[in-house]
């Protein structure tokens, strides 16, 4: 299984040590095609030598060779929210995580989908157990 992983890079940082946790859970269920996104290091490394229209077509790339997308919508991110909307027109189930106790209000573009799978958390351990029942229920859709 290819997942597209996405959360907030130009928008803030400051979850990125959460990101970076959630991508090491979702090697649990398949390949992550964006394990960039959990290290600024790596998002330096990797995107500072592309234009904008490259990091857009590569990641575009990325989401139609997905199986599924996994957002991390905690930090508000136009280019999250884009992602999310592009992921759903092709097609692709989406899972947006959401940590309802950051202060932080999400959008009702995101919260009020009927395309979305929207998982509230407290910490990032207890995405460790939305991932495992997302996935588990995504497999038993996949085979009936």
């Amino acid at each position: 299984m290819k997942i597209y992983f996405c959360g907030s890079i130009r928008g803030g940082r400051e979850l990125a040590l959460t990101y970076e946790k959630i991508i090491g859970m979702l090697r649990g269920f398949g390949t992550v095609l964006t394990e960039h996104i959990g290290s600024d290091e790596m998002i330096h490394n990797k995107d500072r030598v592309l234009s904008d229209k490259e990091i857009h077509d590569r990641d575009l790339g990325w989401i139609l060779e997905s199986d599924l997308l996994v957002a991390e919508v905690t930090v508000p991110s136009l280019g999250v929210g884009y992602e999310i909307g592009r992921a759903i027109e092709m097609g692709k189930p989406v899972l947006c995580l959401y940590d309802a106790g950051s202060g932080k209000a999400l959008s009702a573009m995101i919260a009020g989908s009927d395309k979305v799978e929207m998982e509230l958390y407290e910490s990032p351990e207890q995405t460790e157990e939305i991932l495992k029942r997302y996935f588990i229920g995504h497999a038993l859709r996949r085979t009936s």
